[in-house]
């Protein structure tokens, strides 16, 4: 996406609710006249030394301070009590690996496979669901989150490393497969992304009105600086449901996909779209293929899009001079762990059971379905690669992001995360609540392009 220019603007009133104060979220200050330079792009993972193996041994457990992390996560370190089996599973619905656990490689083909396999597999439950008719059609829940799994899998991980040139590393394949995906998903096309999130997202313009993040949160979400956390809430709440808001929404992606899109990419979207809905309607599966693709691709995948947005960064504190360097970029970004502490030892036996019930039952049925359709793939730790947005590890994410944290994240600050897909939105909203209403002023957005707007939502 392509932001409009910023103009100057007079000071604006910064108004407040009174049903809910907004909390400030610090961030890095400094003393010296603003300016923005670029974040640090080409820089890889450090690798592990035994100087930095000591000195991570020798900070204790936990954290030192609120959501400053350690190599050890007391929420995640509550869970070493469940049998070794489970550890695995749950560092990958967490995010979360335990101290000193062992990773586990993975490859890029291997999140290629399994994000297209758990799309063609979820559309395959529902297609036979909707078939079969009656009780059966219970069956469009799991196929409904299978296939959404998987193309939010494709998009956030495949479709972006494809933009860095990070995928097989071989700019034509990867090229080739971010034509396919943006072809099968209607998002914006492959090669304006691939530009544009470099240009306006990783570098000089990271979190200011030039950012398309920025500009989705002002002018698609309609959420400024002084609203109370509780009003942005319902705010966008309200557009998760509204029809308006997803009828933008999809108007939006078709024209952002087809405006100067590769003639590759369009006659991929014709051949899917065009041929596939001839076929639909000639073989009377027309209701079939709306039920079946049209809502997970549609609806479903745009209401976790939006709850994606609002967790990617913060915004700068108001008054924060120095908007350069590690320590300023690496205060805007976060990891997102999922789920909450296990009950602790000791309890009385029926005490200890209810209470393992209840943990149990809301990480399989609230923290589980955030991992499996809103968090997916490495979104839980965007932190790592917007620190190291070159790295080649980047299919290991959450061992490697471990790793970093182990070797002392060297040259950065330290790590933050918020445990819960709620408190990592509240984080956000309360930045931005609090943040600065005239340099976060959008009459001072001088011009946007509507067909983009909603780009930025998945950027």
């Amino acid at each position: 996406m392509r932001p409009g220019n910023t103009a100057s603007h007079s000071p604006t009133t910064r108004h407040t609710d009174s049903d809910d104060a907004p909390r400030t979220t610090a961030a890095p200050q400094g003393t010296t006249a603003p300016r923005t330079t670029a974040a640090p792009q080409g820089t890889t993972a450090p690798r592990t030394t035994a100087a930095a193996k000591a000195a991570a041994a020798a900070r204790p457990a936990g954290d030192e301070t609120p959501g400053d992390e350690t190599a050890a996560d007391p929420v995640r370190e509550s869970m070493r009590r469940l049998p070794g089996p489970l550890q695995l599973p749950l560092t990958f619905l967490t995010g979360r690996p335990l101290a000193g656990q062992r990773p586990v490689a993975l490859s890029p083909g291997f999140h290629l496979a399994t994000a297209s396999l758990s799309m063609l597999a979820g559309a395959a439950v529902s297609a036979t669901g909707f078939v079969l008719g009656s009780w059966f059609l219970l069956l469009l829940l799991p196929g409904w989150a299978m296939t959404l799994h998987g193309q939010r899998n494709l998009r956030m991980m495949i479709y972006h490393q494809c933009s860095h040139r990070n995928m097989f590393g071989h700019r034509r394949l990867d090229t080739a497969i971010g034509n396919v995906i943006s072809a099968l998903l209607v998002i914006q096309n492959f090669e304006r992304y691939s530009r544009e999130h470099v240009a306006d997202h990783h570098a000089v313009h990271h979190m200011t009105l030039r950012d398309p993040t920025v500009q989705a949160f002002l002018i698609s979400l309609d959420l400024h600086p002084g609203m109370t956390r509780r009003r942005m809430w319902r705010r966008v709440l309200l557009k998760a449901v509204s029809p308006r808001f997803h009828l933008a929404f999809a108007i939006s992606r078709v024209r952002s996909f087809w405006h100067n899109g590769a003639a590759a990419e369009k006659a991929v979207a014709v051949a899917l779209y065009g041929g596939g809905g001839v076929a639909a309607v000639l073989l009377g599966a027309w209701p079939a293929v709306l039920v079946v693709w049209f809502v997970p691709v549609g609806v479903l995948y745009q209401i976790s899009n939006t709850l994606r947005l609002c967790v990617k960064h913060t915004f700068p504190a108001p008054g924060t001079t120095v908007r350069r360097g590690r320590e300023y970029f690496g205060s805007l970004t976060n990891a997102i762990f999922i789920g909450e502490a296990a009950p602790a030892p000791g309890l009385p036996a029926a005490t200890a059971a209810l209470r393992w019930l209840r943990w149990s039952g809301r990480m399989a049925l609230v923290h589980f379905p955030t991992r499996y359709l809103v968090l997916t793939g490495d979104t839980v730790v965007h932190d790592y690669h917007h620190r190291y947005p070159a790295s080649r590890q980047w299919h290991d994410y959450i061992f490697a992001r471990q790793q970093d944290l182990v070797d002392g994240h060297r040259n950065w600050p330290a790590y933050t995360a918020e445990w819960g897909l709620v408190a990592a939105i509240n984080r956000v909203f309360d930045s931005l609540s609090a943040a600065d209403p005239e340099e976060f002023d959008v009459a001072r957005i001088r011009s946007v392009s509507k067909r983009e707007l909603f780009a930025a939502f998945d950027d």
